[in-house]
């Protein structure tokens, strides 16, 4: 996967929950604990889910085409955005479902020890999964805050196994707090008022991760400091007048689409102007490596006549 793409952070997010779900789905059938199946079918959602993300790594990869020529690097957003339906649909719903259906018609939890000890193990196992996440997402993230990386990335995978492994250690504290409760009282419903919290939770989740993916689909620009790097970049040569506008777009987490029309002298010879054209190229690609498609259009300044 490109750089940026988190693949050492998704796979040990997809062993953690493959192990956690077969504990989880192993604990509910000894011990009838909705809490449990909810995590269960949480956990195989997340499995999914990262499988989902190293597949749409693996696609981008592949060479333009007649039909792509930009390549195919946005198809690592649209299997993010799959990711947030399949966490709404799968993870958040059947929650949902099965919370009201506890608390509609409790049971006792029977073998109590089970769901304690595979809750204490999933919050052992999603800690370290997350704390793989937190620390490759440290080395690029430079001085931004956690939300808004998660906002301004542009690489998906990250911020989804990072918003997925927070949403399952909440999750699990949710269950574990339902089932102690359940325990403690006696009363089954507090095991499905958990389940219901953990509902709530990964429909949240999946919104965030929905927004935030749509708006990659559509179509984002470089952000404010490199599009101040380009401008100076193309405004940096001796051949060139200034820019008059400037338009970019990312075509996939590491590349960036840059157009814009410069501004030469009016009496520049053809040979100078693309000379001028091709160093600015150059200038733009050493001060932001992502832009690799660069389109430069030359004019000439024209001031607006006065009334």
């Amino acid at each position: 996967m490109a750089a940026g793409g988190g693949t050492k952070a998704i796979v040990a997010a997809l062993l953690a929950n493959l192990a956690i779900a077969v504990a989880k789905f192993v604990a509910w059938a000894l011990s009838g604990s909705s809490s449990m199946l909810a995590e269960g079918v949480h956990s195989v959602a997340d499995s999914g889910n990262q499988a989902l993300l190293l597949l749409g790594g693996k696609r981008s990869q592949r060479a333009a085409t007649k039909e792509h020529p930009f390549g195919y690097g946005r198809e690592r957003y649209v299997y993010a955005f799959l990711v947030s339906v399949v966490l709404f649909a799968v993870g958040g719903l059947f929650a949902i479902y099965e919370g009201y259906h506890k608390v509609s018609d409790p049971h006792e939890i029977e073998h109590w020890y089970w769901p304690v000890g595979v809750l204490v193990f999933a919050i052992v196992a999603e800690s370290f999964s997350f704390r793989t996440a937190i620390k490759e997402a440290n080395a690029i993230r430079g001085d931004q805050g956690w939300w808004e990386f998660i906002r301004r990335a542009k690489a998906p995978e990250l911020p989804v196994v990072l918003l997925e492994d927070f949403g399952a250690l909440v999750g699990l504290v949710l269950a574990l707090g339902g089932v102690g409760l359940a325990l403690i009282t006696g009363d089954g419903v507090w095991d499905g008022i958990g389940t219901l919290c953990i509902g709530a939770l990964l429909l949240v989740i999946s919104v965030i991760l929905a927004i935030e993916t749509k708006s990659l689909l559509l179509g984002e620009g470089a952000g404010e400091a490199d599009n101040r790097k380009i401008r100076e970049a193309l405004e940096a040569g001796d051949d060139v007048d200034g820019v008059i506008h400037m338009k970019t777009m990312y075509l996939g987490p590491d590349e960036l689409l840059v157009a814009a029309k410069i501004a030469v002298g009016g009496e520049d010879r053809m040979a100078t102007v693309a000379r001028a054209i091709n160093e600015a190229e150059a200038r733009v690609r050493a001060a932001v490596p992502v832009a690799r498609a660069i389109y430069i259009e030359p004019d000439i300044l024209r001031t607006p006549p006065k009334n």
